[in-house]
C-alpha cells in the first residue's frame, strides 16, 4: 500500500507541473513537421506536403 500511495502521489505531482506549464502559456510542443514554418517537412499521413510526395513519387 505505502508502494502505491508513493506512485501516485508522484504521478499526481507530476500532472501538477504540467498543468501549471499550461496555465502559464508554455509552448506547445511541436510536431515531426518542426511547427509552422518548418523546412522540407515529411509527416504523418494527414500532412499535405507528404500527400504532395506520395502523389509525385506515383507519377
Amino acid at each position: 500500500m505505502t508502494l502505491f500511495l508513493i506512485s501516485f502521489a508522484v504521478i499526481a505531482i507530476v500532472i501538477f507541473i504540467m498543468a501549471i506549464g499550461v496555465m502559464f502559456g508554455r509552448h506547445a510542443i511541436k510536431g515531426s513537421c518542426g511547427g509552422e514554418g518548418g523546412a522540407d517537412c515529411v509527416c504523418t499521413e494527414k500532412c499535405e506536403k507528404r500527400r504532395k510526395l506520395e502523389a509525385a513519387q506515383q507519377q
